[in-house]
Parts: C-alpha cells; structure tokens; sequence
C-alpha cells in the first residue's frame, strides 16, 4: 500500500511539475532555461543564448575526454533539454543527440528553433521514468541546471537511476547538482506566494510580470548522499567538479560518471 501512495505522490507530483514548465515556456522560456536578471522578460537574444551552449557543451567535452570518455560518440541525451540549447551544441559532437523534457511548449519551440540541424530529436517525456529508451544505449548523458528543480531528492534519485541504467558500459553520463542550500534559501516565498495566487485564480502572466514571482523550485543533495547513490547503482565515478557558477550560499557539484 505504502508503495502505491508514493507511486501516486510522485505522479502529482510531476502533474504539478510539468505545468510549471508549461506556464514558463509560454511565458519566458529563454530565461527560464538560463534565469540572468538582464535578460528576462524576453530581452535574450537567441544567437546569444545558443552560443552559451556551444561554450558550455565545448568545456564539458574537454572535461570528459581529458578522462578518456566517451570513446564512441554515436548518441548522447541532453534531459530537461528545454530549447535545445545544450543539444544542438552535442549534436557538434554525436551522430545523433536526443533532447527530452517535460514541457510540451519547450520541445515545441526546441523542434522550431531547430529544425535545420538534421541530428538533433526532440522527445516529450512525462514520467518518471526513460522507458522510452533501452538499457546501456547512450554513449553520453548530459543534465545541467535541471534535477535541482525537480520536486523531490526522491524523483531526483529515479532519474539518476534512469540515467545510469540508460548509459553505455563505457559511456560518460555528466550532471550538475546542487551539494548544500542554506535554510533561508530553503523556504522559496516567491515560489510559495506564485502557487498560492494560482489557486486564487491570479493569471500567470501579471504574477510573473507585474509581481515578479515565477513556479521555480530549487532542491539539493548533499555531496556524499549522491556518492553512496551512485555507487550502490553500479556507477563509477570519475571526477567531482565544484560547480563555479553557483552562488556565495548555495553550493553545487558536476559528477562525471561512468560504469
């Protein structure tokens, strides 16, 4: 029984996620996916925000084959792709790149705003889970700025789970997470006020632009907890980077993994 409710718990739970995502990706989905106070209310300028992708992906592959992985590059998967600003970047590296999210606006616009690159796929993946792909299939797996707003360290968890059992024996799987958030951080007001005048009926558009509260959540796991995860699931890891664009309080991490 205790497991039926947690199954249905996580289920509401990603309900609730998913139409977040909804609500930024009609709203201002350029600053959703990369939140610069200079650049919201639709003030990114695409060729801009794709370039930080290509700069961000290029550090990444240095990282990564400076280790010795992955040694094949046939397919990679960018989660919580969003716009496809990390997966048109991949697809200068793989045969093929697969972008999956949880927000049908995003890979709508994702499909758009990349449909002259012939490698690239998006996917609409809403639960909890990559059945949609087989074991061992990813040469590498790529997630940055996206399981630190999922719901729960819980569904945090099943993803990584997704992750490694998804992943080559000798594929690369490469993510970011936040390690500590302080209490105060903790307590996301704007978050909790956005929700409560939702349910009041407040429309989207005039609380995000009129109020300034948006649906973002931040979560974490601490640095060890993720360590024993992983390695109690088959993972190795091969690098723990401090993550250098956090900020003075919130500390976060980018594991380099393999199995």
């Amino acid at each position: 029984m205790s497991i039926k409710i947690e199954d249905q718990n996580k289920e509401m739970s990603l309900i609730k996620h998913k139409q977040d995502w909804e609500e930024l990706g009609n709203t201002d989905p350029f600053w959703a996916i990369l939140t610069d106070k200079r650049r919201q209310f639709g003030k990114w300028d695409i060729d801009e925000f794709f370039l930080t992708g290509d700069q961000e992906i290029g550090k990444v592959m240095q990282s990564a084959l400076r280790l010795g992985y992955p040694p094949r590059r046939e397919l990679a998967l960018d989660f919580g792709c969003g716009l496809g600003r990390l997966t048109r970047a991949l697809a200068n590296y793989f045969q093929q790149c697969y972008g999956v999210d949880i927000s049908e606006s995003m890979i709508v616009q994702a499909k758009e705003l990349n449909r002259h690159i012939q490698n690239c796929k998006f996917i609409l993946n809403t639960a909890g889970h990559l059945q949609i792909f087989p074991d061992n299939y990813f040469d590498m797996i790529y997630t940055n700025i996206v399981l630190q707003h999922l719901p729960n360290q819980s569904i945090i968890k099943s993803y990584i789970f997704e992750f490694i059992r998804t992943l080559k024996k000798d594929g690369v799987f490469v993510f970011q997470l936040p390690s500590y958030i302080p209490i105060k951080n903790r307590l996301q007001p704007r978050r909790r006020l956005y929700a409560l005048l939702k349910i009041l009926g407040f429309n989207t558009k005039f609380l995000y632009e009129k109020l300034g509260l948006n649906p973002i959540r931040m979560n974490f796991i601490p640095e060890d907890k993720v360590v024993i995860f992983l390695k109690a699931n088959g993972a190795k890891i091969l690098e723990i980077q401090e993550d250098l664009h956090k900020t003075r309080s919130i500390q976060s991490r980018i594991y380099y993994v393999t199995k």
